[in-house]
């Protein structure tokens, strides 16, 4: 029987599927550290109390990154080339969903509104890591290997959807609410797409590695595109929903340290 916990066990299971799990993993991971790293340097003057938190959310995405290598070294393995239609943070960027690299190469202050639109590209993209890690956690919070690494990730992607929650309703009481909800529409149903983009080409590389056959790869992608249809016709509006969440002040302490696997 065809399942996310019986997929996943495949490309768990074998060294070369497994490594460019880890590889697609630890590049987006990294790659929203240093993002987040840059917008906390770059934070203007009347928001500074929230750099720390931005800090905190960037050390959390290094450190996850961090993980992924961590894992991939205990096999003995080395990270491969992030093939560029799996660069689900990059495609996003293209596709100008979230502050635009060029402007955090730069050193000019940011905008309060340019922290607007990072936090609800945030809330949106830390949607889908929440539910992708609460999947894993569901089905290998156990496993020997890969266990703690998941349930520590998952703690932390549930803290930044959290604290995407919270600031942007502090945002959206100071008067910014219309462009909240505008700019959390966009990028949630941008999102989708490039979600599903991605998704199809994870699973075709996976596909030529694993050597599945031609049958198995279309319902794949059959299950693939049934998600995109629901999202596009209204599952989408879980991610732009807003509501004070359990966790507050959710990255106010300091970042935890990745666990050693060697």
């Amino acid at each position: 029987m065809l399942s996310a916990k019986s997929l996943f066990q495949e490309i768990l299971d074998d060294d070369e599927s497994f490594r460019l799990f880890c590889s697609i993993a630890a590049g987006g991971e990294s790659q929203g550290g240093w993002e987040n790293g840059r917008i906390a340097a770059l934070v203007p003057p009347a928001e500074r109390d929230l750099a720390p938190k931005i800090s905190r959310h960037g050390a959390d995405e290094d450190k996850h990154g961090r993980i992924f290598n961590a894992l991939m070294k205990k096999r003995g393995l080395e990270p491969v080339p992030v093939p560029s239609d799996t660069d689900y943070t990059m495609l996003l960027e293209r596709h100008g969903i979230g502050l635009p690299h060029e402007k955090l190469k730069g050193d000019r202050p940011l905008t309060v509104q340019d922290i607007v639109v990072y936090l609800a590209h945030s809330r949106v993209t830390e949607q889908r890591a929440s539910e992708q890690m609460e999947l894993l956690r569901r089905h290998f919070a156990d496993h020997p290997d890969l266990g703690r690494a998941v349930r520590m990730i998952s703690h932390d992607e549930d803290n930044h959807l959290a604290y995407c929650h919270e600031e942007l309703l502090r945002f959206a009481a100071a008067g910014h609410g219309r462009a909240i909800q505008r700019t959390l529409r966009e990028c949630a149903l941008a999102e989708i797409r490039i979600y599903r983009d991605v998704s199809l080409a994870v699973m075709a590389h996976m596909g030529r590695v694993l050597g599945w056959p031609r049958a198995k790869s279309a319902l794949l992608a059959a299950g693939i595109h049934a998600v995109y249809a629901y999202e596009r016709l209204g599952g989408w509006r879980r991610m732009v929903s807003l509501r004070m969440p359990e966790r507050r002040d959710a990255l106010g302490g300091p970042a935890t340290t990745a666990p050693e696997f060697a």
